[in-house]
């Protein structure tokens, strides 16, 4: 599949689940919320895996660039390398992919489909307005359009799990937009 193929296939997804959306915009959702529990307290979990907490434990080696076995460092730490790339930013209340993460995706995609051992987490996250379960649903749903693409673009399902924390893990502090535009992530995290 050529670029402009994987371009348009993944601008169609990332309108679809944007699209399909049912929740109300996190402007509009109320201040008041119910605890969840069970799974929902610690962070949505889809397709069973690590759970938030078992995550939480891991070493950090686990968590980040030093965990990324059979790759070379070299290309993690190269900024003009798109697997370096492992943080995709969203416009608010969005969970559609925006075209400058694109190479990156394609290039995470590529690596996974030539590594079949490989496995990643996609965390996803959002800022702290709105409620926290819309915030666990919208953290979902930034996940869940990453894994459609890294799929879309050769990467096998059962390399993909995905994970929300919602608000819970801000990248960084402050109320301003600033802030909360750090926020609206979701990140690929190489587990094996």
């Amino acid at each position: 599949m050529n670029s402009s193929c994987r371009w348009f296939a993944v601008s169609i997804l990332a309108f679809g689940v944007a699209a399909c959306s049912n929740l109300p915009p996190e402007s509009e959702s109320p201040d008041v919320f119910e605890e969840p529990s069970g799974a929902e307290a610690g962070g949505s979990r889809a397709g069973g895996g690590l759970s938030a907490e078992e995550l939480e434990a891991a070493p950090a080696e686990a968590r980040g660039v030093e965990a990324d076995a059979g790759m070379a460092a070299s290309d993690l730490e190269d900024p003009s390398n798109p697997l370096s790339q492992r943080v995709v930013y969203f416009e608010f209340d969005s969970s559609s992919i925006r075209a400058e993460d694109l190479a990156a995706i394609e290039a995470h995609a590529a690596y996974l489909a030539d590594h079949p051992d490989q496995q990643v987490v996609i965390e996803g996250h959002t800022d702290e307005r709105g409620s926290r379960e819309y915030n666990l649903a919208l953290g979902e749903r930034r996940a869940k359009a990453v894994s459609q693409a890294l799929q879309l673009n050769g990467a096998a399902p059962e390399q993909l799990e995905v994970v929300s924390f919602g608000e819970e893990k801000p990248a960084e502090t402050g109320q301003n937009e600033a802030a909360w535009s750090k926020n609206r992530r979701a990140e690929i995290i190489y587990t094996r």
